[in-house]
């Protein structure tokens, strides 16, 4: 059950019957000697799209940028007019946050300095993100600037201190559990940012969640002794008047990130006075892989709809 939630968090790929063309790949930084890439889908030959860029999840720990060619989400985002920027970031827990953050930041900055080169809008940027790319998605609501026109977060969460994660899970604590020598010897030492498809990573969330240590492994600091330090890491501790439109989905069913996570999201962008929509997914599963398709597919097109609008 672990390893089918962490690949429908990562990609939020379900299938459609038309596909795009292959993406272009691009590397956007060299960080450590890591090379870290984009995939860019749907820029014109001439002119200029709006772009959606696509933050994978995966914890932080796991996925990667590569999007099936045929997910309901990116062809959403491309029948829509988007030209689709779907990125990689170095992972946890060879890299710490700050330096996941400082990805993502230079990600955007790339895009707005590449603007003419991709065929795309520099001013009309929009973001999406599935469960831990949900968060970042959140994060880049004040950690980037200039700020994206709106964001989409699928399943996400707007705190990382908190108990649900600072805190062993009921849910991963009726796995068996993972010894520290296993988790340690699925991850490794030098900085990635885009996994073989066969690795064992999923055994080091496993691992965290039963002892409750994602944000020690993860950020390198403890929530119950340093809290002050992940102020700027929490985006519901970041929400302003100027957060950019924010649209978060979440399955009531969800066992992975509660679904209180986007509807805690969602009382602190009222409280501020932002536009936001909370799309509840009644029984809906981490992924929402679990509803009828249909459905999925609504919720997608509705998705790219908002962020269309607000470009």
């Amino acid at each position: 059950m672990l390893r089918r939630q962490f690949v429908v968090s990562a990609t939020a790929a379900a299938v459609l019957p038309a596909a795009p063309e292959e993406p272009q790949t691009i590397v956007y930084r060299n960080a450590g000697g890591c090379q870290i890439r984009a995939d860019v889908f749907g820029a014109p030959a001439d002119g200029r799209k709006p772009a959606a860029v696509w933050i994978h999840g995966g914890a932080l720990i796991s996925g990667s940028r590569k999007l099936p060619p045929n997910s309901r989400l990116l062809r959403s985002l491309l029948d829509t007019g988007f030209a689709v920027v779907s990125i990689d970031y170095r992972l946890a827990p060879e890299t710490k946050l700050p330096g996941i953050i400082e990805d993502v930041q230079d990600a955007f900055r790339w895009i707005r300095a590449n603007a003419g080169t991709l065929h795309i809008a520099p001013d009309r940027v929009a973001v999406c993100g599935g469960s831990a790319g949900g968060y970042l998605t959140l994060m880049t609501g004040f950690c980037v600037k200039p700020r994206p026109k709106a964001l989409v977060s699928y399943w996400g969460y707007g705190d990382i201190a908190g108990s649900w994660y600072s805190r062993p899970d009921p849910f991963y604590l009726q796995q068996p559990a993972v010894s520290r020598e296993e988790a340690l010897a699925a991850v490794g030492g030098a900085p990635i940012s885009d996994p073989p498809p066969k690795n064992s990573r999923g055994r080091f969330y496993l691992y965290c969640r039963q002892r409750g240590i994602w944000p020690k492994e993860v950020a390198g600091h403890d929530p119950d002794t340093e809290d002050r330090w992940f102020e700027r890491y929490c985006p519901v501790r970041n929400v302003t008047r100027g957060y950019p439109p924010t649209m978060l989905v979440h399955g009531t069913r969800d066992t992975d990130v509660p679904y209180d996570q986007s509807r805690i999201m969602a009382d602190r962008l009222r409280q501020a006075g932002v536009r936001h929509q909370l799309v509840t997914v009644p029984e809906g599963a981490h992924g929402i892989g679990n509803i009828a398709p249909e459905e999925q597919e609504r919720i997608y097109r509705n998705a790219a709809k908002f962020l269309m609008e607000r470009v």
